[in-house]
């Protein structure tokens, strides 16, 4: 049965895990492989993406995979074909497909028609390949997850979405901050309760920052508003002004709490420069985990999630495909 990747609870805990660990071996040993070899991988961007693109492109070519690199404009989506036709024919030539896009439905019909993994790259409801590199950094600092406390400011968004099911189902304590209105909605937040009472973390949902970062190992931020939500910056400024992590915010927390951000960070804004740019920021090696994760997904989703270290495995091609042996490839 083909797994897809559109929440990160479409993982279960014990696989979000292993996951990580092969991240952790990839980054380890990184070189140029091919356990991808004869796979081509669609990615279907409708939205800007630096982090995302770059790191998925680089990933599948590290690999031994091709990336097709494609946008809404070079389909025939835009002339009226169907997400189901689309799925059924993408199936037909790919082995997987990354889509950014901006509802999340437009994905669970793609999923559902076609028989190759889709892979969420952003939704407006959901980033859930952002966490996976969140989560690797957080265990490269810290050790671990279970029981740490991850207070996130700002815009209850897509990635706070994400934080929160992920956070629940590692085990940590997850409490976010958002003005009154910008709350992440409560069905998120009611599938991140459920999460943390099977693994041991609590979730919290707060108008006070200072609440949230008390005793933070994590202290994380985003952009006030997000891509779409542009004419709404600067009535945000003012609203969102208290949740900025400054030196306040970073004294509530833990001394030896680490700073994350998703980026494109805009300074001064919701992350002062100086916090930033301190020695408690981890962002860019955030930035660069998003590589290993991706790596590492697209062979849990590929291969099975086999042990990569003793040479490739066989990787799911189109279906229909005809049989040929990796030489002819």
């Amino acid at each position: 049965m083909t797994q897809h990747y559109l929440t990160v609870d479409s993982l279960s805990a014990g696989e979000l895990l292993a996951v990580l660990d092969l991240a952790d071996e990839l980054k380890a040993d990184r070189r140029w492989r091919e356990d991808l070899h004869g796979c081509s991988i669609g990615m279907i961007f409708e939205k800007p993406s630096t982090r995302t693109r770059i790191s998925f492109e680089v990933a599948i070519r590290e690999l031994g995979g091709h990336p097709v690199v494609l946008n809404t404009g070079d389909l025939q989506l835009g002339r009226g074909e169907t997400i189901e036709d689309t799925a059924r024919v993408l199936s037909r030539y790919l082995s997987a497909v990354v889509v950014r896009t901006f509802a999340q439905s437009p994905l669970e019909l793609l999923a559902g028609a076609g028989s190759i993994p889709v892979i969420n790259a952003l939704t407006d409801f959901s980033h859930p390949c952002q966490v996976l590199a969140d989560l690797q950094t957080i265990r490269e600092y810290k050790g671990h997850l279970s029981g740490l406390k991850l207070a996130y400011l700002g815009d209850g968004n897509n990635v706070a979405h994400s934080l929160l099911r992920a956070g629940a189902l590692t085990g940590m304590h997850v409490a976010v901050a958002s003005p009154p209105g910008y709350e992440p909605i409560p069905q998120v937040v009611g599938v991140a309760e459920r999460h943390a009472r099977e693994h041991g973390g609590t979730v919290t949902v707060t108008a006070d920052p200072l609440e949230a970062a008390a005793d933070a190992d994590v202290v994380y931020t985003d952009v006030w508003a997000s891509m779409g939500q542009e004419v709404e910056h600067d009535a945000r400024l003012l609203l969102f002004r208290p949740y900025q992590v400054g030196s306040q915010v970073m004294q509530a927390a833990r001394p030896d709490a680490i700073v994350l951000h998703c980026l494109p960070a805009h300074r001064d804004e919701e992350i002062a420069a100086s916090v930033l740019d301190g020695d408690q920021s981890v962002v860019w090696t955030q930035a660069e985990n998003r590589l290993h994760t991706q790596k590492a997904l697209l062979l849990h989703l590929l291969t099975g999630g086999e042990d990569q270290r003793d040479g490739a495995q066989t990787a799911h091609l189109p279906a229909d495909a005809p049989v040929r042996t990796p030489s002819r490839w």
